[in-house]
C-alpha cells in the first residue's frame, strides 16, 4: 500500500462511493484503486452477503503480513425497498471499513463513522422514531460512534430543525439567487464566482439572462400554487451588484413572485468592500431583513493572506453602516483554519466579533477544495490540533455570549474532520439555512450555477437541477436553463400521484 493510492476489492457489491466517503475520511492521503484480478499485495477487500436473517458487511485490511478487520450487521427486515436497502447496505459497508481502519491504528475521528454531510438528518429521524431523547442521542452515539461533544451539537440543531419542520406545509419553497460575481477571489475559495476585474462585461447580460430564469421559475410556482416562504441572496457576493441593479433585481422578485407568505429575506453583503448605505436603503426598501456580513478573520495579516483587499478596520465601518440604515438581522462568518492563522488570533477575532454582537454567528472549518488557490500554490495551515482548540474555544465564548447552535453541516475535506455550526440568539435562526442543510422543503435557484433541489418530504426519490457554472456559459445557455424549469411541474405532478394533498 502507497502513500498515495489504496487497492479497493469490492466483493458482493458495488457501493464505491461509500467506500471511498469512509477511506478519505480515515486515509485523506490516499486515493482509490479497483485493480482486476484476483486481490493481492496491501489492500482493503470489502465484502457484502446477505444470510437467512442478516446482511452483513465486513473488511479485511492487509497491511504486510497483518491484516485488520472489521465487520458490521443488520437484519433482513430493514432492507425494505430500494431506497432502505441502499442506505442500511452502505452504512454496513462503511462501518466495516471504519472499524477495520480503527484497528489498524487511524485516529477516531470527531465524527466517528459519520461520512455525509447532514449528521442532524440521522439524529431526526431516530428522534422522531424515539420519544425519549436521551435514548435517540445514545443510539446515535452507538450506531456512528460520534463523540459527545459532537453529538450533544447535533442534538441543539436537530431540536431547531423538527421545530423549524413543524412550521412548514407541504407547499412551502425557498428562492435562492445566485450572483457569481465578487472584488477579488479569495485564497479558498471554490466556489463558482468570478472577479469583477476580470468579468464586469459579462454583469449586464448576466443580469438579463437571469430576469428571463426568475420569470421561468415564479410560472413555475404560480402554476403548481408553491408559497414562498423565503429568499436568499447568495453567491459570490451579491452586492458586488450595483445599487441600481439591486434595486431591478429586488423589483423583479417582487412582481414575479407572491411574497405574501415570505418569513424571511436574506442577502449575503458578504465582503465589506462591497457595502455602501445607498445599497442597504435598496434592500431594506424592499424588505430584505437580514445581511450577512462575512469577515471570516479580523486579523489583517490573515486578510491579507487569503487575498481580501480590505482591513479589520472595513468590517467594523461596513457594521455601522448596516446599523445606521437599521432594520436588519446581521450575521458574521468566521474560518477556523486559514492560513497564518493561529489560535490566539482566532480567539481575538472571536472577541471582537462578539464585541459587534451580531445576531448570528457561522463558525465554519476550513475546507481545502481542489479549485482554491490554497490547493494549487499551497500555504501553511494550523494542524487539527489547533483547530479544534479554535473550535472548542468558539463554543465556549459563544454559548457564554447568549448563542446556541441552530444549523450544522460538514464538507469534504475539512480541516480535522469537524464541522460548520451556526450560532444564532434566541429568535433570530435563519430558517432557510435550516431547510437547505436538512432538507426540509424544495429550494429553488436561480443564477449560474443555481442548484435546484426538490425535496420530497414523504420518502420519495429528491430532484437535482442544475444551472451551467460560469456566467459566459450560463448567458449562453439560458434559454436551455428556462425550459428545463418544466420539470418542477413534473417532479410535483409525480408526488401528487401518490400525495393528494396539491390542489392546483
Amino acid at each position: 500500500m502507497t502513500r498515495d493510492s489504496m487497492r479497493l476489492y469490492l466483493i458482493g457489491h458495488d457501493y464505491k462511493y461509500a467506500a471511498e466517503q469512509m477511506l478519505l475520511t480515515l486515509f485523506p492521503e490516499e486515493r482509490p484503486e479497483y485493480p482486476a484480478g484476483k486481490p493481492s499485495g496491501d489492500r482493503i477487500e470489502l465484502r457484502l452477503s446477505r444470510g437467512e436473517r442478516m446482511v452483513t458487511a465486513s473488511c479485511a485490511l492487509h497491511r504486510g503480513a497483518e491484516v485488520r478487520h472489521g465487520r458490521a450487521s443488520a437484519r433482513l427486515e430493514r432492507l425494505d425497498g430500494e431506497l432502505e436497502t441502499d442506505r442500511v447496505c452502505q452504512r454496513l459497508v462503511k462501518n466495516a471499513l471504519y472499524r477495520a481502519a480503527l484497528r489498524d491504528g487511524r485516529k477516531k475521528p470527531p465524527w466517528g463513522a459519520l461520512t455525509g454531510v447532514r449528521p442532524g438528518k440521522l439524529l431526526c429521524a431516530l428522534l422522531r422514531a424515539e420519544p425519549d431523547e436521551q435514548a435517540a442521542l445514545r443510539r446515535f452515539i452507538e450506531d456512528y460512534d460520534v463523540s459527545p461533544e459532537r453529538a450533544a451539537l447535533c442534538l441543539d440543531t436537530a431540536r431547531q430543525t423538527l421545530k423549524a419542520a413543524a412550521s412548514l406545509e407541504k407547499r412551502d419553497v425557498c428562492l435562492y439567487v445566485g450572483i457569481p460575481f465578487c472584488p477579488t477571489r479569495c485564497a479558498y475559495c471554490s466556489f463558482v464566482s468570478q472577479s469583477v476585474e476580470k468579468s464586469m462585461a459579462l454583469m449586464e447580460p448576466f443580469f438579463e439572462a437571469l430576469l428571463r430564469e426568475l420569470h421561468a421559475v415564479a410560472e413555475q410556482v404560480r402554476r403548481l400554487g408553491l408559497r414562498v416562504i423565503s429568499i436568499y441572496m447568495g453567491g459570490g457576493t451579491p452586492t458586488t451588484l450595483t445599487a441600481p441593479m439591486l434595486d431591478r433585481l429586488c423589483e423583479a422578485l417582487a412582481a414575479d413572485f407572491d411574497l405574501a407568505a415570505l418569513r424571511e429575506y436574506t442577502v449575503e453583503a458578504g465582503r465589506p468592500d462591497t457595502i455602501t448605505e445607498e445599497k442597504l436603503r435598496v434592500l431594506k426598501k424592499w424588505g430584505v431583513d437580514r445581511v450577512s456580513v462575512n469577515p471570516q478573520t479580523m486579523s489583517d495579516r490573515v486578510l491579507e493572506v487569503i487575498g481580501r483587499r480590505h482591513s479589520a478596520a472595513d468590517i467594523v465601518e461596513a457594521l455601522e453602516k448596516v446599523r445606521r440604515v437599521g432594520g436588519f438581522a446581521v450575521n458574521m462568518d468566521l474560518i477556523a483554519g486559514l492560513p497564518a492563522d493561529t489560535v490566539e488570533g482566532f480567539a481575538d477575532t472571536l472577541e471582537r466579533v462578539l464585541a459587534i454582537a451580531p445576531e448570528n454567528i457561522t463558525v465554519h472549518t476550513l475546507s481545502l477544495k481542489k479549485g482554491s488557490r490554497i490547493m494549487t500554490e499551497g500555504a501553511e495551515l494550523p494542524s487539527a490540533e489547533e483547530v479544534g482548540r479554535m473550535l472548542d474555544l468558539a463554543g465556549e465564548r459563544l454559548r457564554a455570549a447568549g448563542y446556541a447552535p441552530y444549523y450544522l453541516y460538514r464538507q469534504k475535506f475539512m480541516s480535522g474532520g469537524f464541522e460548520n455550526l451556526g450560532w444564532a440568539k434566541p429568535g433570530t435562526e435563519n430558517l432557510y439555512n435550516i431547510c437547505i442543510m436538512e432538507e426540509l422543503c424544495s429550494i429553488l435557484a436561480m443564477g449560474a450555477g443555481g442548484s435546484t433541489k426538490l425535496v420530497r418530504t414523504d420518502g420519495g426519490r429528491n430532484l437535482r437541477l442544475m444551472a451551467p457554472k460560469y456566467p459566459l456559459e450560463y448567458i449562453r445557455s439560458i434559454a436551455n436553463t428556462c425550459e428545463e424549469k418544466e420539470k418542477i411541474a413534473e417532479f410535483y405532478r409525480a408526488w401528487k400521484e401518490t400525495d393528494p394533498w396539491h390542489t392546483n
